[in-house]
């Protein structure tokens, strides 16, 4: 989402970085460069304003740092301005003691408000440890009651609908009837556009459930018109914060950049994909990072903690030291990497790397292909790829969709990735012999060459013992039965 903006502000700091000595003429010029930037981003106008008058005064007024370059400075300083436009991170929510926490969730038709419901009551489950309840409360819609029905059985979580009653009776039963159920979602009608009808039933369903946070949801896709109705539903609705849908879609951005300075609302949570675990507690430091084409390595971490198991991380660490790194440890792999995400959204959070690659476009059906075709072969086959000959080459293909062409690339590709692996086994295994530093003698310092490991093991084949003894178990296995088949 955050391209187009990024591309055009890593311009501008680059002519303030490398265009000679910093004066007032050149920081007005570069920060008119920002302000284009911006605006074609569909930041609000007055917002990109005082964001601007707020830069100018201190990137002018401030003393060049010893050590720092002049133009790092003004980055820093539209960072640090950056974030503060957004806020600071509020995503608590302050939970009941007694009784159920009721969460209103509001929006207009069309903004992902439904999906957005399903979305926090899995993420409340999973990182809080509570037991939601979804209220099927939008009767405008024909299908919003029966898409809350599947989400909720796709994810275990019951949801609550009795027909005949008004959406405020629905809701005010719904929060009688919680049971154990100690947080209580309203998925509340949306129009298709702000009108007195909506506002008069949002606001008497607010009367009669007094719930604990007001949420509501805004699609960034629609740019400014997202700020424009957060600002009307906050004029007549106690809203407690925004959540934010569609930020992996190609809009430019800038409504998440204007909402908290116009609707003084922090932005609570931000949807950045279709699937249910695809909501994030939102972060202004980390965007403001991604806006100016720094990257996000802390949601780069995050993202790799929830997509990789510990424990059979380092079994896969133990099994790469010993050169036992097979097809199916090649599998897993495929698989921990597709849960991170699209490659490219990836590629983004890696500070410097992002803008290299924004034209990159990466066919990640090959992570599928190669798991069908690992899927469809035996273990022994798994454990040993040379066994793969063309019979078996060509029962992989017909079991996985594939030729065997792509079979034989994807043993290719897989031998190379295990040779470069089998590397880093050695060179464990040379460390683990280097002596401690404190217990070198004045005459090992001076002849390292007598107690310093042969590096020339690393480019030496290693051969797997236990898969060699295997081979020759094998191998004289068939000889014995072809020995007895001519008698």
């Amino acid at each position: 989402m955050f391209d187009f903006v990024s591309a055009r502000l890593s311009a501008v700091f680059d002519k303030l970085r490398y265009g000679g000595k910093l004066t007032a003429d050149n920081i007005r010029e570069g920060l008119r460069d920002v302000r284009r930037a911006l605006l074609e981003a569909d930041v609000n106008v007055q917002v990109v304003r005082d964001f601007l008058a707020k830069v100018e005064e201190k990137a002018v007024g401030e003393a060049i740092l010893k050590g720092v370059e002049p133009g790092q400075q003004v980055v820093r300083i539209v960072h640090d301005e950056l974030i503060a436009i957004m806020g600071e991170a509020d995503n608590t929510i302050p939970f009941a003691e007694n009784g159920p926490t009721v969460l209103m969730v509001a929006g207009l038709q069309g903004s992902g408000k439904t999906t957005t419901c399903a979305k926090l009551a899995r993420y409340l489950r999973d990182e809080f440890k509570k037991k939601p309840m979804l209220v099927a409360a939008d009767l405008q819609r024909p299908a919003a009651i029966d898409q809350l029905k599947i989400l909720g059985q796709q994810l275990g979580i019951t949801v609550f609908h009795q027909a005949g009653l008004t959406p405020p009776e629905l809701c005010a039963r719904a929060v009688a009837s919680a049971g154990d159920h100690d947080v209580i979602i309203l998925d509340t009608a949306g129009r298709l556009h702000v009108d007195d009808e909506l506002m008069a039933e949002v606001a008497k369903i607010h009367a009669v459930t007094r719930p604990k946070q007001t949420f509501l949801v805004v699609d960034a896709m629609t740019g400014q018109d997202a700020v424009n109705s957060a600002k009307a539903f906050d004029e007549r609705l106690p809203l407690d914060g925004v959540i934010v849908t569609k930020l992996d879609g190609d809009a430019r951005g800038g409504a998440i950049v204007s909402l908290r300075a116009i609707t003084g609302k922090p932005i609570k949570f931000v949807g950045v994909g279709e699937k249910l675990d695809a909501l994030q507690p939102f972060h202004p430091d980390r965007y403001a990072r991604r806006i100016l084409g720094m990257g996000d390595i802390l949601s780069f971490v995050e993202k790799a903690q929830g997509a990789v198991d510990e424990a059979q991380a380092k079994k896969l660490e133990e099994r790469i030291k010993k050169n036992k790194f097979d097809l199916e440890d090649f599998r897993q792999q495929l698989l921990s990497i597709q849960k991170m995400g699209s490659i490219k959204d990836i590629l983004g959070l890696i500070p410097g790397i992002g803008a290299k690659f924004a034209g990159l476009n990466v066919d990640e059906s090959i992570f599928r292909r190669y798991s069908a075709m690992i899927s469809s072969m035996t273990s022994d086959e798994r454990a040993r790829p040379d066994l793969i000959d063309m019979s078996r080459r060509r029962r992989v293909a017909h079991g996985s969709g594939s030729s065997t062409n792509d079979v034989q690339q994807l043993i290719k590709h897989f031998m190379t990735m295990k040779k470069v692996m089998g590397k880093f086994g050695d060179i464990h295994e040379m460390a683990g012999k280097l002596p401690n530093q404190e217990d070198l003698t004045p005459d090992q310092l001076a002849n390292p060459q007598g107690f310093m490991p042969n590096p020339n093991r690393l480019f030496v084949k290693r051969e797997d013992k236990e898969a060699l003894d295997r081979y020759r178990k094998e191998r004289k296995r068939l000889k014995k039965i072809k020995k007895q088949s001519r008698r």
